[in-house]
């Protein structure tokens, strides 16, 4: 678990939003795990994905948030691959945030940073699987021609970027798949 809380922690004027740099590796992993420790619907191997999405070049974007120059949040997006074929879809996550910081914004502003910055680089879309009612604000919706055999459909949820909306299976890298670092 993550020990350091900066003091000022609700002033959002000392969030900055980087890509990650390696000496953040470490740091990224602390506070994944931090993130989630206690959510019901994790495996707890959320580290080791982005760990293995890096290892096999999959990170699109890897973007940090600091305060005081110390990672507090994380946000991936990587390739996916959709059986109707369509191509540049992204699938974000993991989301994490130091939990004495969640509800804040953090997580907020790695959501926002991460659409603008996959718009920047042409991506048709993005799909996630999580909290219906978060997510939403950020313009995700399930939609019911784009499916995902590995989690409940009403948590799967799809942002188009530019041109027409997916249809189709999507599957995320073997990372997803990851069990620890081996």
């Amino acid at each position: 678990m993550c020990t350091w809380i900066p003091e000022t922690c609700t002033d959002m004027s000392q969030l900055k939003l980087r890509d990650e740099q390696a000496a953040d590796i470490a740091a990224i992993a602390r506070v994944t795990i931090a993130a989630f420790a206690d959510e019901p619907h994790s495996d707890q191997t959320e580290q080791f994905v982005i760990a293995q999405l890096r290892a096999r070049g999959e990170l699109t974007l890897s973007i940090v948030a600091t305060i005081d120059e110390q990672v507090v949040g994380q946000i991936t997006a990587s390739p996916v691959q959709i059986s109707g074929g369509q191509t540049e879809w992204y699938g974000l996550g993991p989301l994490s945030v130091e939990p004495a910081l969640q509800g804040i914004g953090v997580g907020s502003a790695l959501m926002h940073e991460a659409l603008v910055r996959l718009r920047a680089i042409g991506a048709q879309g993005c799909v996630l699987l999580g909290d219906a009612a978060y997510y939403s604000r950020f313009g995700f919706q399930v939609r019911p021609e784009l499916t995902y055999p590995g989690g409940p459909p009403e948590h799967f949820q799809a942002i188009r970027l530019l041109g027409d909306f997916a249809h189709g299976v999507v599957t995320y890298s073997p990372a997803f798949q990851a069990q620890s670092q081996a």
